[in-house]
């Protein structure tokens, strides 16, 4: 595309107006189905889905093809190279989502794109699918593609880990060479605020289980002396932070300070919706408690609901928990300190068992290189107004793998996902503009990104 980068950012903006039309029915074709890696019986989905985003993408201008994967997944591997010694960009998403959870917690139809407020409301409306569809968008605002190369990963089985893209690209890492990398799986802190993630927290998923008796016992009879599993377990759960909230895992440090852009509590608190009145965690800013700082978060428990407990000592309980570690902890190690925690602070002498289910590490980006340069630019044209550069409490394995196979790649992530999303959670959804000036900033970016491999 010819002319100065203002004659191409018009151009490019009626461009991508124009495709929001489409892409309101890509989201919603995407959306309907609900491609949840670890359900066994949405398998067909996942693969629907994953057959969807290869020939979008093909349409789009990338040949493409779906790759199986380890785990079971489907990868959408895409490639257009571009003349000798131009450089390569690599764009990655993934088309697998969270499950939806309860039917009677949504507003809407999980899989079923319904707009509401200016909103398009949906399972993977922001998380991932929203982004697919901002790289599709941003694609097929480029009336030919440019003079560089471009590779495009979506990936079948994030939600669950990601281990079959992470054995992939480690057994074929000629698959992922590129100069450019752009993962499209964060946002902005808010929405018309251009940002970029260059902090993320590592994770270990750990499911902890308490057994104290052979089998449920009177809690008349028994009660008073019968070691409760499940009362054990919230002993032991409750270690995990102190009074003010603070992570208080034995040999985990939690002092860490937050170098960049501020998380003022005010916006913290909108962003989580926390309740009036309900304190904040930690005795940190909310900016070194969810960027810089370990937290566990209890995400699950195994015990009778209370709508039909018995009056029953119970004998096992289990809970699984989500540790998140900042960049210079190893996501392995932390999972061991939490892991020997737990068996040091369960209380009676109960029979514990914890497993460590996947494992992810942590990442920090670096910023000064030319890429970045030209992909600040272009978000700065975009949105009209200097970008951000932001933590992230989240996890993406994939980024390190992705620097350790291509070190000399510069890694950037950006997306659609503003807090208001409420991704992972009912009533997801995304904001249109949010769609639009993303692939508008990455159409701009592609468009001028011209630097030699």
């Amino acid at each position: 595309m010819l002319g100065t980068m203002a004659d191409q950012l018009s151009t490019l903006s009626k461009r991508v107006n124009g495709l929001m039309s489409r892409a309101h029915s890509d989201l919603a074709d995407l959306v309907a189905l609900p491609s949840v890696h670890d359900d066994p019986d949405k398998r067909d989905d996942c693969r629907a889905s994953a057959a969807w985003v290869r020939g979008a993408f093909s349409d789009a201008g990338i040949d493409s093809l779906v790759m199986d994967t380890s785990d079971g997944s489907q990868t959408i591997l895409g490639y257009q190279p571009g003349p000798p010694g131009s450089p390569t960009v690599l764009l990655y998403s993934h088309h697998d989502v969270q499950p939806a959870g309860p039917d009677e917690l949504w507003e809407t139809t999980p899989f079923a794109l319904t707009e509401r407020d200016g909103r398009w409301y949906g399972r993977g409306a922001a998380d991932c699918k929203g982004n697919v569809v901002a790289l599709l968008t941003a694609l097929r605002a480029l009336s030919t593609l440019p003079p560089i190369g471009i590779r495009v990963v979506i990936e079948g089985s994030e939600e669950a880990g990601g281990e079959g893209l992470d054995r992939l690209a480690r057994s074929r890492p000629e698959l992922f060479d590129a100069d450019m990398i752009l993962i499209c799986d964060t946002g902005n802190v808010a929405p018309g605020v251009p940002t970029l993630t260059t902090s993320l927290r590592g994770m270990a998923a750990v499911r902890v289980s308490v057994q104290t008796l052979g089998s449920e016992v009177h809690s008349g009879q028994f009660g008073g002396a019968a070691p409760d599993a499940l009362a054990a377990l919230i002993a032991g759960l409750a270690t995990l932070r102190d009074a003010d909230g603070n992570t208080t895992v034995d040999g985990l440090r939690s002092d860490q300070a937050w170098p960049g852009a501020p998380y003022e509590s005010r916006e913290f608190r909108a962003d989580s919706t926390t309740l009036d009145g309900v304190d904040l965690l930690g005795s940190g800013t909310p900016a070194e408690m969810v960027w810089a700082r370990p937290a566990v978060t209890v995400i699950g428990l195994d015990a009778p609901p209370t709508s039909d407990a018995p009056a029953a000592i119970n004998p096992r309980a289990a809970a699984l928990l989500n540790l998140r570690v900042p960049p210079g902890t190893d996501p392995k190690a932390g999972a061991a300190a939490l892991e020997a925690h737990l068996h040091r602070h369960i209380p009676w002498h109960a029979r514990v068992d914890v497993e460590v289910l996947a494992t992810g590490a942590p990442f920090s980006a670096t910023t000064d290189g030319p890429g970045y340069t030209a992909l600040t630019t272009a978000m700065g044209k975009a949105y009209g107004s200097q970008v951000v550069f932001s933590g992230q409490g989240g996890s993406i394995p994939l980024c390190t793998v992705l620097s350790e196979i291509s070190p000399r790649a510069e890694i950037a992530l950006l997306g659609v996902e503003e807090p208001n999303c409420r991704i992972h959670a009912p009533n997801e959804s995304v904001d249109p503009g949010e769609i639009s000036k993303t692939a508008l900033s990455l159409a701009l970016f592609l468009s001028t990104y011209q630097v030699k491999a």
